[in-house]
């Protein structure tokens, strides 16, 4: 069954499943880019309980050995062990909802954990690398503007990339020093803002007009055509300024927000302060990043102390 619900895009799911969605656009307030990989976990869940003659429109009918089958499947298919715990997150997440809304009785998802993940650190670059990128010799112009002042909010503040693409004009007071930013689950926090993203903001913010904007379009960051900005056009801009800065490695927006992480507790910020800044719900996740101030640690023990193992080498 195919049918699109308010905001939700068109997917190929039961009534119940379009519902959930709406659920958790209406209700729960999670962010369009959020719903949409709900709704692509659930679909793609669908389609394998379609090729076993069962679907989520009868949810009594589906059953663990179906969710075990379906975790084999991802398996053969390559899929990151990460990437197969979100897909468990969102078929849990959606038959609680079945359960609590009256249209299933029975629970799947009781008994299957997620796989075993592997040891993966966030992506960062070094301080030079970063400051680079920064200072990339991009096109002069509304567009090379637009790119720097990007660039400055997701490094210089450690947006997400939705974040920042989410912004308005209006929510922009660059004189303020600080900016309000609308988090994960619609959760408000305050970031501040760089000396060099204001200079940067004032600079796109008098040239944006450049933009082929139509005067009821609100957004602050602008695509050629003067919509707002997309996840795919920010990722290209990142990995364009990443080549002009002559780094080997290609990186994307959300590098930028782990070495903005990483940079500030190399430099002694608290944990707490920098799980704010972020706007992590959990402390565990901002732990993450402490492994590169163990790093950092270690290297300058085995460079510099007597007993040091390495040093002798």
């Amino acid at each position: 069954m195919s049918s699109t619900v308010g905001p939700i895009p068109e997917f190929e799911l039961p009534d119940s499943c379009l519902a959930f969605l709406v659920h958790l656009d209406v209700e729960k307030g999670y962010s369009p880019a959020t719903v949409q990989a709900y709704g692509r976990d659930v679909e793609q869940f669908e389609r394998f309980l379609s090729r076993r003659d069962r679907s989520l429109a009868e949810p009594e009918g589906v059953d663990r050995d179906d969710v075990r089958s379906f975790l084999a499947e991802l398996h053969r298919m390559g899929v990151r062990k990460s990437s197969m715990s979100r897909k468990l997150s969102s078929l849990r997440t959606l038959f609680r909802y079945l359960r609590k809304s009256g249209l299933a009785t029975g629970n799947p998802m009781a008994g299957v954990g997620n796989p075993k993940q592997d040891k993966r650190h966030p992506k960062s670059l070094n301080v030079d690398q970063a400051l680079a990128v920064m200072e990339a010799q991009v096109s002069a112009g509304p567009e090379g503007l637009r790119d720097l002042a990007l660039a400055e909010l997701l490094y210089g503040s450690g947006l997400r990339i939705s974040e920042a693409l989410d912004l308005n004009v209006d929510d922009i007071d660059p004189g303020s020093g600080i900016l309000r930013v609308m988090g994960k689950g619609r959760k408000e926090r305050i970031v501040p803002l760089s000396d060099a993203s204001v200079r940067r903001l004032k600079s796109y913010l008098v040239q944006r007009h450049a933009f082929p904007v139509e005067p009821q379009e609100r957004a602050l960051f602008l695509g050629s055509r003067g919509g707002r900005l997309n996840r795919r056009q920010a990722a290209r801009i990142v990995e364009h300024m990443a080549g002009l800065a002559g780094l080997p490695q290609s990186i994307s927006p959300h590098t930028l927000r782990h070495s903005f992480a990483s940079h500030l507790l190399q430099s002694g910020a608290g944990l707490r302060s920098v799980q704010e800044l972020l706007g992590h719900k959990r402390l565990t996740t901002t732990q993450r990043y402490t492994h590169l101030n163990l790093a950092q640690i270690t290297r300058a023990y085995d460079a510099a102390h007597p007993r040091s193992k390495k040093k002798d080498d």
